[in-house]
């Protein structure tokens, strides 16, 4: 590491501005690279992706270019809105966590040395809120395996990435800020930035940073304390490097063979720098402090384990939980529920287990659950819409006719769901309530899909919680205003009481979302 240092990086570092010499010519070979990749990532997404999987545009052909123009604003503009929405369930679930870090007394507790308490505090609720949406949306346990094997304890693992973050934001991002704004000069900074940390016991502040394994488990130990552990635990330090590390060295070898003979065309899926920002080459760990220091830790963690590690043997254990969790919550309003009923194949066909069956007040909810990743780009969400989405319409359809079939003809379920002894059919409706915001409130076989996230928060009804009247997680999206502006003291989807046709009416009508 210290002989590429000095190769690629010293000189760019020690460059004067406005004079040719070796440091602005790698600098420059290197931008031209970055900007070719910026550019062919441009291309696969606004592009090649736009024309595969973007119904809201077509391309046409004007002279020797091809012109993108826009056929259905709606759609688009949905892309948009379900963007918006992840913003402020951004923000929901962090004031969920702030009200618990106040209820746990944890507010008057001082974390770490006095003058990083404030940091520290925020990333302690950083993980707060990250541990809430994992167990309450996706039904993540207290503890998960690596792909080690090892466990390791979610919350801390959630913590220790904030601390980073926390450490990168301090330590290098406004360090350097501060040296940009007294210097002008990007290389003059990023030069000061690195002698003071030289100066201050040799400590690394160049662009990236690097340790061996057992170092940074040494370094990152004091992140694990707990009262079990008082001075931290260095075996849960190693598996929680392991939770967010993504071996390149393994990376390059799949990525060489893929293709070649012997070896299947596809590598497997391939971990993107947000979902394990801990790069290791061998015994070698690289950090990109630019990059930590910024990122969405939460969706971090989400993608780490639902999208690279769809595969953990928790994963099935985990979408039961999320049936039960929900299905908790419908019984907390008073709904009968049955879980998993799976209908007599003589009687109703190839229907299919129905994972939650809610019934209240004679309105009968057919609910079936998907539990997917957080998706990043539109060739994603046509993938689960068409796919996963498009196959769900079609099941619960099918459920919803079983169930009603069973209710007229009497029997057992009648009676779990408490429904009059008649002959008289229900009102049964179906739902697809999903992890992810993708294709929200769109119909698949004339069955609407919901987010789990949106139906949690009518259950619950604390929909003020989505307020964001400063804009402090949707900085790019403008205030809403007029009729449609929640308010801070809107503080009841239910103004004349709980019923389950007002629930039936919030989320078809998309309540929750009023103003956003």
């Amino acid at each position: 590491m210290g002989r590429l240092i000095a190769r690629h990086l010293a000189p760019v570092l020690q460059c004067m501005p406005g004079r040719e010499d070796a440091g602005t010519s790698l600098r420059r070979r290197f931008a031209a690279l970055v900007e070719a990749q910026v550019e062919l990532n441009a291309f696969v997404s606004q592009s090649a992706d736009a024309f595969s999987y973007d119904d809201g545009i077509r391309f046409e052909r004007h002279g020797t270019m091809l012109e993108i123009v826009e056929v259905d604003a709606t759609l688009r503009e949905a892309w948009r809105r379900d963007g918006r929405k992840l913003a402020r369930l951004h923000g929901y679930w962090f004031y969920r966590a702030t009200d618990d870090f106040v209820a746990s007394g944890m507010a008057t507790v001082t974390l770490g040395r006095p003058e990083n308490q404030e940091a520290n505090q925020l990333a302690y609720l950083r993980a707060l809120r990250t541990r809430l949406q994992l167990t309450q949306v996706y039904g993540i346990a207290e503890s998960v395996t690596t792909d080690t094997g090892e466990a390791v304890d979610v919350f801390q693992a959630a913590l220790s990435l904030e601390l980073m973050s926390a450490f990168f934001q301090r330590d290098f991002l406004e360090a350097f800020m501060s040296h940009l704004r007294r210097v002008k000069d990007w290389r003059v900074a990023l030069r000061l930035l690195a002698e003071g940390g030289a100066r201050a016991g040799l400590q690394n502040r160049f662009p990236l940073t690097w340790s061996d394994r057992a170092a940074k488990i040494v370094n990152i130990t004091g992140w694990t304390v707990t009262p079990a552990s008082p001075t931290g635990d260095a075996r849960m330090a190693a598996a929680i490097l392991d939770f967010w590390s993504s071996d390149w060295a393994a990376l390059s070898r799949r990525l060489r063979e893929e293709g070649t003979e012997g070896h299947p065309s596809s590598p497997g899926l391939r971990p993107a720098l947000l979902e394990r920002p801990v790069l290791k080459f061998g015994e070698l760990l690289v950090q990109l402090p630019w990059h930590v220091g910024l990122q969405n830790n939460t969706a971090a963690a989400i993608n780490n384990l639902r999208r690279l590690g769809h595969q953990r043997r928790e994963a099935r254990e985990e979408t039961q939980r999320i049936e039960q969790a929900l299905g908790a919550a419908f019984a907390a309003r008073g709904f009968a529920v049955v879980a998993n009923w799976m209908p007599d194949r003589a009687l109703h066909g190839a229907a299919g287990e129905v994972d939650l069956i809610a019934a209240l007040e004679g309105v009968v909810l057919v609910i079936e659950v998907k539990s997917t990743f957080l998706r990043q780009s539109q060739k994603e969400a046509f993938q689960h819409a068409t796919g996963t989405l498009r196959h769900a319409g079609g099941q619960v359809r099918r459920k919803v006719g079983a169930v009603v079939r069973e209710l007229t003809g009497g029997g057992s379920l009648r009676q779990l769901l408490g429904l009059a002894d008649d002959a008289s059919a229900p009102e049964a409706i179906g739902w697809i309530v999903d992890t992810s915001i993708e294709c929200d409130h769109q119909h698949f076989s004339g069955v609407l899909k919901v987010s789990l996230e949106e139906v949690l928060i009518a259950l619950r009804d604390d929909v003020a919680q989505l307020w964001d009247p400063d804009r402090l997680f949707a900085a790019d999206t403008p205030r809403p205003s007029g009729d449609d502006a929640p308010a801070p003291d809107e503080d009841s989807l239910y103004p004349q009481g709980f019923s389950a046709r007002r629930l039936v009416e919030v989320i078809m009508r998309a309540e929750v979302w009023r103003g956003i």
